[in-house]
């Protein structure tokens, strides 16, 4: 019964096909062989439809405003510029004034600037016979109050001879002998290792007297980075950098030719 079956079908799309054909040359167009969909049919496929039916449809245009992007810059340029404005920045702290401040004053003694932590060189002060630097200086055990004087040249030849033979063993910080220095006896109550410097504001800080003194390890480490600031150098870290920064800018103020560099 079902080899009938399937005869009878055949039979079937084989006359539904001839009759298509003659229909097909009676009206002289032309179309794809019928064989194809029929064979479709009897293996229960669906049949395919041309691609002209359903065109291929286009993405939309980008937005307006890509189509003006510029292309990106360089990674390599971009980073190499980002290098540079922080090295630039390592290398030289901004100083930037409270409202109210002025980068000068008035000079707080004769072998100080206008200029806020700055001294005058050793030749300056040379050439103008300024050979004796002197500083106010107070007892802690008796509270009297005088003033001492340290010879210009003596005094910085023995910081300039200390820091040249020690320079390899400091690594950039202070030593000891910095942190904690000897201070001078007292010529009133004869106590030894009692007079301390007398530091009022910052501004008016006796730096040259402190450095022949190998006192500036007396200032309290706001008045160190205080001068760190204002001489443009870094102001951060420990007490001991910072005072080992302070020392060897006095002493590039005073001589340029000193030979001791900082390894910032």
């Amino acid at each position: 019964m079902e080899n009938n079956f399937s005869l009878l079908r055949e039979q079937k799309i084989i006359a539904d096909d001839e009759e298509l054909l003659s229909l097909s040359l009676s009206t002289g167009s032309r179309s794809q062989p019928l064989s194809q969909s029929s064979s479709q049919l009897m293996l229960g496929q669906p049949p395919t439809l041309p691609s002209q039916l359903f065109p291929p449809v286009k993405p939309p245009p980008p937005p307006p405003h890509i189509l003006h992007m510029q292309p990106p810059a360089n990674p390599s340029h971009q980073e190499a510029v980002i290098g540079q404005l922080h090295s630039h920045i390592r290398r030289s702290p901004s100083k930037i004034l409270r409202e109210g401040k002025i980068d000068t004053i008035p000079a707080p003694y004769p072998w100080a600037t206008t200029r806020r932590a700055a001294v005058h060189s050793l030749e300056y002060l040379l050439a103008n016979g300024l050979t004796i630097i002197s500083g106010q200086m107070q007892c802690k055990k008796c509270d009297r109050q005088y003033e001492i004087e340290y010879d210009l040249q003596q005094k910085f030849m023995e910081v300039a001879s200390f820091i040249s033979a020690n320079k390899d063993t400091m690594h950039d910080r202070a030593p000891s002998v910095w942190l904690n220095p000897t201070l001078p006896d007292c010529s009133f109550c004869n106590k030894r290792n009692c007079l301390k410097p007398i530091i009022s504001k910052k501004r008016s800080i006796n730096w040259l007297f402190l450095l022949l003194g190998q006192m500036l390890g007396c200032c309290q480490l706001k008045a160190l980075k205080y001068f760190c600031k204002h001489t443009m150098n870094h102001r951060t870290g420990a007490k001991d950098r910072v005072l080992y920064l302070t020392y060897i800018d006095l002493c590039n103020q005073l001589d340029r030719s000193f030979d001791i560099k900082f390894s910032t």
